[in-house]
């Protein structure tokens, strides 16, 4: 069986058949292949998977996320479009943002902060790799938050 680049499954060379890995709880399908990347929580390699048919690095031990920035917002907005209702969720602990993460691509600091969009959450991102990480459950916290779009708003009277 063979993982394709930019697919989330994997081929059988020999007859052809496609074989496409179990979602997890958090509806991340993990592939049978080791990231050139290490989690930067654990330190143990990251898996190849995906998630809505975007691939991601997932760490199989704290169930963490790296998720390139260019498809962040097309992955929420995805996922979004499948879940039902909304939950507001509570307001971060503060104390994340003193949480000090190397990049598991460049090994340099990633900046820890309030996520700008929906969601309650802090988390890391690497703006030279272009790399956001999102420790386990914050993809869905932001999935699932109401949506404050501007285009949304109410006029105010």
């Amino acid at each position: 069986m063979r993982l394709e680049p930019d697919k989330d499954c994997l081929t059988c060379d020999y007859c052809k058949n496609i074989y496409f890995p179990v979602k997890g709880d958090d509806g991340v399908s993990v592939l049978p292949e080791k990231s050139e990347n290490a989690c930067p929580v654990c330190s143990i390699p990251l898996m190849q998977a995906s998630i809505a048919k975007v691939r991601i690095q997932y760490c199989t031990q704290c169930r963490g996320m790296l998720i390139p920035m260019g498809v962040f917002v097309a992955l929420v907005d995805e996922l979004r479009a499948g879940q039902p209702g909304s939950l507001i969720p509570p307001p971060p602990d503060p104390t994340e943002l003193r949480r000090k993460l190397a990049c598991p691509h460049c090994h340099q600091p990633m900046v820890t902060h309030y996520y700008s969009g929906a969601g309650n959450v802090i988390i890391e991102d690497c703006e030279d790799c272009e790399l956001n990480w999102l420790d386990h459950g914050k993809l869905m916290r932001i999935v699932r938050a109401p949506d404050h779009s501007y285009r949304d708003a109410e006029p105010m009277v």
